[in-house]
């Protein structure tokens, strides 16, 4: 079982979009059970919220479902939990090492590494911009799981 880990600031927007993205990819590759797939902030801000209504709106027009989502914060416990912990910014980047500690298992990356165009997904709290954020999200989990399933 391979275990993902989406993370931004608030577990709102883009780790969810990540989230239930790659769930979808995962599904229709017919690979359910070989993953375990969720998100979580680097704040409290949010917790609890459910995906940011722009964002749910973003997903269902690719036919993606986010029900029965609500934001919680990572734990330094994640870092035992999950095997590879993707954040969707720098400032995700650090905060995720602020609160997991040393990185000792290389599990912690940016989303956009994984493609050919590394760097930050683009936040749409800020831009209000959630096709950007749509693209950047895709062509990373579209990468992402090439990545994870050409390893097996």
């Amino acid at each position: 079982m391979i275990k993902v880990l989406f993370i931004c600031h608030g577990n709102i927007c883009r780790s969810p979009m990540a989230e239930f993205t790659m769930k979808d990819m995962v599904k229709k590759a017919g690979l359910e059970a070989d993953f375990q797939i969720a998100s979580a902030a680097t704040s409290r801000e949010e917790i609890g919220n459910p995906v940011y209504p722009p964002a749910r709106r973003k997903l269902a027009e690719h036919g993606i479902k986010c029900d029965g989502h609500a934001a919680r914060q990572m734990t330094k416990e994640d870092y035992e939990d999950y095997d590879y912990l993707i954040g969707m910014d720098s400032a995700n980047f650090r905060n995720m090492k602020r609160i997991c500690g040393p990185d000792v298992d290389n599990k912690i990356s940016l989303l956009m590494d994984h493609t050919k165009h590394p760097g930050d997904v683009a936040d749409p709290w800020y831009t209000g911009d959630f096709e950007a954020t749509w693209r950047d999200v895709e062509e990373g989990c579209a990468a992402l799981l090439k990545e994870l399933t050409a390893s097996n």
